[in-house]
This record gives structure tokens, sequence and C-alpha cells, in this order.
């Protein structure tokens, strides 16, 4: 296991982070409890969650997975190995977040009582990184590609990092980040810190894998230019770069089996995108799942690549990933297939 400097910190984090997002829904405390015991004797030093998850977000579930790593914090004593991210939820109508049943945003009001409540629930006293899990402001996400202008931000990003530096001035928060972030955005948040004397991003949790490389226009040169490293999310594209999904198949306790939420990579021409690549990995001898998660952890720009596994044996899978070598030959056919689709799942 590789490790790597988050932004301009001291902090190394493994090339590979334990994403969490299923536990408590489709992955039980005990599996999941499992896979954080292997990820660490494994060298994964870096998990990532959400005051969201489990996915998909319900009143029922909220901080469920929050509660499990909490917890398993509490019976391994191991907090100190691990440097930990999550999120506070950012604008959107669900009402079940907030004690006063408010619609969720970036106030002040609403980030304190988030980061308190994830606190309790993961049995710590501070984290990590403390991430935006999404703007405050209407932009096109999860789904969406290109911008349309749809009103302006109601919480100011310099009113945001004005409560994100009273989180670290009071010890409950070492760095911060952002996610789901556009090259302006995150253009932004870097000119108030320095304009403002205000804490600095460290890094920018996006999606990214063949599917969708758009964090290559814009994002790579800012990770260059500002060393604002790409924590990339869904290498796998949900799944379906594994073939798993091909020709309309619903395997049984898959994400898309338990909610029918999966349309991002399913528009056109995505189908054929996938196969093309599967072709790739069954012409060089490769786990299809390995080829596409270490094509996103080799590239210069990601800090790191955010692995979910529903059990264990998946995990195992994913981690295996690592000891593949990808030849300039097998680059250069991955990106022919990206040439001629490039970017069809946003």
């Amino acid at each position: 296991m590789d490790y790597r400097q988050l932004g301009k910190t001291d902090i190394k984090v493994s090339e590979i982070c334990l994403g969490t997002m299923t536990w408590g829904r489709q992955t039980p405390q005990a599996e999941a409890f499992e896979q954080m015991d292997y990820a660490t004797a494994q060298g994964v030093n870096f998990f990532d969650t959400a005051e969201l998850y489990p996915i998909p977000p319900e009143a029922e579930t909220q901080g469920a997975t929050e509660t499990i790593i909490g917890n398993w914090f509490k019976q391994t004593g191991k907090r100190g190995d691990v440097i930990l991210g999550t999120k506070v939820t950012g604008r959107s109508s669900h009402t079940w977040f907030r004690k006063d049943g408010s619609p969720t945003e970036f106030t002040p009001a609403q980030i304190n009582e988030a980061i308190d409540e994830s606190l309790r629930r993961l049995q710590t006293d501070y984290i990590d990184l403390y991430q935006l899990h999404w703007p405050d402001r209407p932009i096109n996400l999860f789904g969406g590609l290109g911008y349309q202008h749809g009103g302006e931000e109601i919480n100011r990003i310099e009113d945001t990092l004005a409560v994100l530096q009273k989180l670290i001035e009071a010890g409950k928060v070492r760095q911060i980040g952002i996610s789901n972030e556009t090259p302006w955005g995150i253009m932004k948040f870097l000119h108030f810190a320095e304009t403002k004397n205000l804490p600095p991003i460290v890094s920018v949790q996006n999606p990214y894998n063949f599917l969708n490389r758009i964090y290559e226009i814009g994002g790579a040169e800012i990770y260059h230019r500002e060393q604002i490293g790409l924590l990339a999310y869904s290498p796998l594209a949900g799944g379906y770069l594994t073939g798993k999904y091909q020709k309309g198949a619903i395997p049984e306790g898959s994400r898309k089996h338990m909610a029918r939420r999966m349309g991002r990579y399913e528009t056109a021409g995505a189908e054929q995108a996938i196969d093309a690549y599967l072709a790739i990995a069954e012409k060089h001898g490769l786990n299809p799942a390995h080829m596409a998660s270490r094509f996103v952890t080799t590239r210069d720009f990601v800090t790191s690549n955010i692995i979910g596994a529903t059990n264990l044996e998946q995990l195992k899978i994913a981690l295996a990933a690592n000891e593949l070598t990808l030849t300039d030959a097998l680059l250069a056919e991955i990106d022919e297939v990206h040439l001629r689709a490039a970017n069809l799942c946003p």
C-alpha cells in the first residue's frame, strides 16, 4: 500500500480509501467490522463516510453508517490509526437530518448540529477531514452534464468557510474538503481562503471512472497548480464496469436490485462502451474490476481511490487491484475507447 500527501498537509493517506455507504443497509454491522479489520490489516488508513449514509438515503437508516464505524472504534480502540473523513449534507429537500425538520443547507446552525451529531455517532472528538457533500448553490449534479443556471447561492462560500474555521479552532475538525464540485467552485474556495484568511480546502471528492473522466477537464490542472487532490469515488461506475449489469441483468442483492436508482450509468451508448472496456480486460487476461480500479488509483491527480464493497469477498477483490501494472499498450487501448465514447455517465 502506498501513501500520498493530503493536500499541502502533513497527513498521509493510503492510496485506497475504504468507502462505507452500504453499511447499515446492504451491509450489516458484523460484516462492516470484518471489512474494517481486513482493510486496516492491508494498510488502508483512510475511511470515508457521511451523515447521509447509507445509500439510498432514508429517514429510518440515516446515520447508521457513522454509528457502525463508531462502534468499531469503541470495540477496537483504533480511532488513532484511521484518517477519518465524513460529510455534511448539502442543500436538499430532505427534512429528517435536522432536529427542527428544516431542509438541509449550509447555515451555521445546521453545520454545527451536523458535526456534533456525527461526532456522537462516530464516538470520537474530532474529524480528520470534514467535507461539504455537495454545493449549496444550484448546479447540475448526479447525472447532469453541463451548467444550467438556476439561481444564486444562498449561503455564500466565504460564510461557509468561516463556520468551518470555527470548527477547526474548536478542535472538532483538522482539515476541510469539498465534494461534487466544479472547477469554478474549487477555485472560489481557494480564492476566499487566500483573500479572507480562511482555512483552505485540501481535497475534492468527485466521481471518476472510465465512463466519467470529466475531472480531467479543469480538475487535473487545479491539482498540479494548487495541490488539491481528487478523492475519486465510484471507480467502478456503481458496479457497471464489472459487467454484472450488462444486457439488463440485475443480480440479487446488488444496489440496483435494492433500489432502482442507477440510471446515471444507463445513458445512450454506455452499455456499448462498457462492452468495449470488458473486451480490453478479456484480451489482456485481467479482471475488469481490477483494470478499472487500478486505472483510477494510478492517475497522478488522484490522492486516494474510494472503493466500496458490500461484503468482505468484494473488498478482497477490490484491494487485489493494487497488484496490477497497467502497460502503455493497455492504457492506449483504454484511451481509444474513451475518445470514442467520452464521459457518457456524468
